[in-house]
């Protein structure tokens, strides 16, 4: 029998549909938001999580943490889209800039980090907003879907990392596949970050990571929040809009962010440099390829990246989403955000 809840409903929200012109949006959507329970705000890549995020914590009194596994990288600014003091209004964001870009930053310290300004929140009688697109770090902070921490400060990754390199990948591949072979079939024999990752688990735990998972799943989740998802209706539009949002990062100073980054020390191997627009861009100030081609090459693969986000997050079944039918900048977020909960009736 299931556990009666009697929190009390700080809102509610029932039989509410939404349509933009012939687009459905919302269909006789019903949910409230309970005292302790906290809004999620997710979805792909430039689709207009943070004017929803802003927008919603100026009306129900919160304050908005970041998933974004880049964002939270100082001076990672324009290729990351962290927003702008202007585009917070002066909503209070946690998770954003606060780790120096040449420290390893790992997804059980993302989780042990935000459930502290997630309940440091709740404490104060505020209403947390999680925004953000890393549904691994998502799944960490409020499943529990975590990954054993690290013992030993990177260094059996970075072994790893050089054992990957000069023996090759089918090595430690096949050495995964002795150890775990659960974890080595769902995993492509080239990935290299998720076959280290396994294996760094095992060695430093002695348990292996379908293990862990197994565990962890058994865990009750450490949050229950409403989650709100922001897609586009068009697929063809979402990769106008990601190539736009690209255009404006290189217009807004991406190559001199990247630039400032590696003359203030940041070495190219860093974990932040592997970001989306940073790595492409090292390769251009390297001389390897020209700017055009480095441009094409952060396009390509930040749809890919929203493609990916897409199929994460589309496993959660607990995800009301909204679609979005237009272009979108962040005045156009913004104005969406706004209509949105006005047709909530949330204040």
């Amino acid at each position: 029998m299931a556990r009666e809840d009697n929190r009390p409903v700080k809102v509610e929200v029932k039989n509410l549909t939404k349509k933009f012109g012939d687009l459905l949006v919302l269909d006789n959507l019903n949910f409230s938001i309970k005292k302790n329970e906290f809004v999620c705000v997710v979805g792909p890549t430039g689709c207009g999580k943070t004017g929803l995020g802003v927008a919603l914590a100026e009306r129900l009194g919160g304050e908005v943490v970041s998933c974004d596994s880049m964002q939270l990288y100082r001076g990672m600014v324009i290729g990351t889209a962290a927003p702008t003091e202007a585009e917070t209004r002066g909503v209070p964001h946690h998770m954003v800039g606060v780790i120096d870009p040449r420290e390893d930053y790992s997804v059980a310290r993302y989780a042990a980090d935000a459930a502290e300004c997630v309940d440091g929140i709740l404490a104060r009688g505020k209403l947390p907003i999680l925004v953000g697109g890393t549904g691994l770090y998502l799944d960490a902070l409020l499943r529990g879907h975590g990954y054993a921490p690290g013992t030993t400060g990177g260094e059996t990754r970075r072994l790893l990392e050089r054992r990957w390199d000069d023996e090759g990948g089918e090595v430690l591949f096949a050495e995964l596949r002795s150890i775990d072979p659960e974890s080595a079939a769902a995993l492509h024999p080239n990935d290299k970050k998720r076959v280290i990752r396994a294996l760094e688990v095992y060695r430093e735990t002695g348990k292996t990571m379908s293990r862990h998972n197994a565990d962890t799943r058994l865990v009750p989740p450490r949050y229950e929040p409403v989650y709100l998802g922001l897609a586009y209706a068009d697929r063809e539009e979402m990769k106008r809009i990601i190539d736009l949002r690209v255009d404006r990062m290189v217009a807004q100073g991406l190559f001199d962010e990247v630039r400032a980054l590696v003359e203030s020390g940041v070495p190219r191997t860093a974990t932040a440099m592997q970001a989306i627009g940073y790595k492409e861009c090292l390769g251009c100030l390297a001389g390897e390829c020209t700017q055009d081609e480095a441009v094409a090459e952060i396009k390509l693969r930040s749809r890919q990246y929203a493609k990916r986000q897409l199929t994460w997050l589309r496993r959660n079944k607990d995800i009301h989403w909204f679609y979005r039918k237009n272009s979108r900048d962040l005045p156009a977020a913004l104005q969406f955000s706004t209509e949105i909960l006005t047709n909530l009736g949330v204040s």
